[in-house]
């Protein structure tokens, strides 16, 4: 049997699996099957030439991935939280002029991801946290009017689940007060406000295409910039601090002229993560469709009487779902893990809201991160309240939409 014979086969002989598994699947994972046969085929040529590392592909996704968002640069790198590394360190770098010093303040909100946070505190610069918006789980914009802007000198601002804060009104704020602005994007990728891409209103815009997101490569991750300049640096921080992805000047092949990382991607995931932003408009309306179809449903249904409050797309925005998140009536938070542990045993994945209030975890006091304000009331209202399950890429069946709503119903058993 030859090569090509024993690949196919072996994809077949997967999807009859997968599809006798279909027949009765009432699972409910962060995502049921991210790659299709193409993907693979797409993986399988990179890994087949035996050249996998960063090169064409690479470049060619990422002339692709700016031409979809509207960004005039993008860099790929090895995942998400590598390149809010990226950012952050541009930020900070001798090279950029006007770059920010050590102990620099940045405002972060309280709702935010591990790596969201460290990177730029890992860089030398301080975080002051702020309260989130109820409505879109993101920085509440509003709250900056009552703080001190002058010594503030960057704002991360995390795009949650697909939505996002008043993000023009936001990077206006930023514009007059000679504030940085980035804009983590990583559960948002495909998302508009205004009919501009989230990611691109700031300085730095940072995606991840982790296994559960809008799309996926497996790992790996983009970041988005507007000046030639900070193109470079970006390129230049990636691998080892080294010239040679922006200079064909130099006859010396080991010029290094700034410090680095190795944060490259392979072309491996690159043709993946190309192959798949081919089809991320389609996807983005398959969640749409099924995040509409789960709570239209459970809302007509005879015993709903508010258990949970859904979440809704902020005005002016086109969303790109990353999930269902969903925050269940106050009288249920004392049995809030007893419910959540019987979900993900009827086969119902759940996730915290990014990582709830981050100034609870314990890794805050460690580092002496802790914040006088730290009981944010919105941020404390969805870490209790708020939980957040898959939406697929395929069209749910009202078998599935039925299962789940049931369960999601059962919370009723868990009352206080």
């Amino acid at each position: 049997m030859n090569f090509d014979l024993k690949i196919k086969n072996l994809i077949n002989s997967i999807n009859l699996n997968k599809q006798n598994n279909k027949k009765l699947d009432l699972r409910f994972p962060l995502l049921e099957d991210g790659f299709t046969d193409e993907d693979i085929y797409q993986a399988l040529e990179v890994l087949l030439s035996k050249n996998i590392t960063m090169s064409k592909i690479t470049r060619k996704f990422e002339q692709r991935f700016a031409d979809y968002v509207g960004a005039k640069y993008a860099v790929m790198v090895n995942s998400g939280s590598s390149a809010n590394l990226l950012a952050a360190f541009a930020l900070t770098n001798p090279y950029k002029k006007n770059n920010l010093k050590f102990g620099d303040k940045f405002i972060i909100p309280a709702i935010c991801w591990s790596t969201s946070l460290w990177p730029f505190v890992q860089s030398g610069l301080k975080p002051i946290f702020i309260d989130v918006s109820k409505e879109d789980f993101c920085i509440d914009v509003s709250k900056l009017k009552n703080m001190n802007l002058n010594k503030i000198k960057a704002i991360v601002s995390i795009n949650i689940l697909g939505n996002s804060p008043d993000i023009s009104k936001l990077a206006n704020i930023c514009q007059e007060n000679n504030i940085y602005l980035i804009e983590d994007t990583c559960e948002a990728l495909g998302s508009k406000f205004k009919k501009k891409s989230l990611g691109t209103f700031g300085d730095f815009g940072t995606y991840s295409f982790y296994y559960s997101h809008q799309i996926t490569s497996g790992e790996g991750g983009m970041v988005v910039c507007k000046t030639k300049k900070d193109f470079d640096l970006l390129k230049v921080l990636r691998s080892h601090g080294w010239d040679r992805n922006i200079s064909k000047k130099n006859s010396n092949k080991f010029n290094f002229i700034n410090s680095g990382f190795n944060l490259r991607p392979l072309d491996l995931t690159a043709a993946i993560g190309l192959n798949q932003l081919k089809r991320l408009n389609k996807m983005k309306q398959i969640r749409e469709y099924n995040k509409n179809k789960i709570t239209n449903h459970i809302k007509k249904l005879p015993n709903w009487s508010n258990q949970f409050q859904f979440f809704s797309a902020r005005k002016y925005l086109e969303p790109s779902w990353f999930g269902l998140p969903l925050l269940m009536n106050k009288k249920f938070i004392k049995k809030k893990s007893i419910f959540l542990k019987y979900l993900n045993k009827n086969n119902i994945e759940t996730r915290p809201i990014l990582s709830g209030n981050f100034l609870k975890q314990p890794c805050v006091s460690l580092y002496n991160l802790n914040n006088p304000e730290k009981n944010f009331r919105n941020a404390n209202e969805i870490d209790e309240r708020g939980f957040f399950i898959g939406l697929p890429t395929e069209k749910y069946t009202t078998q599935k939409v039925e299962y789940l709503a049931n369960k999601l119903l059962q919370i009723e058993k868990f009352s206080n």
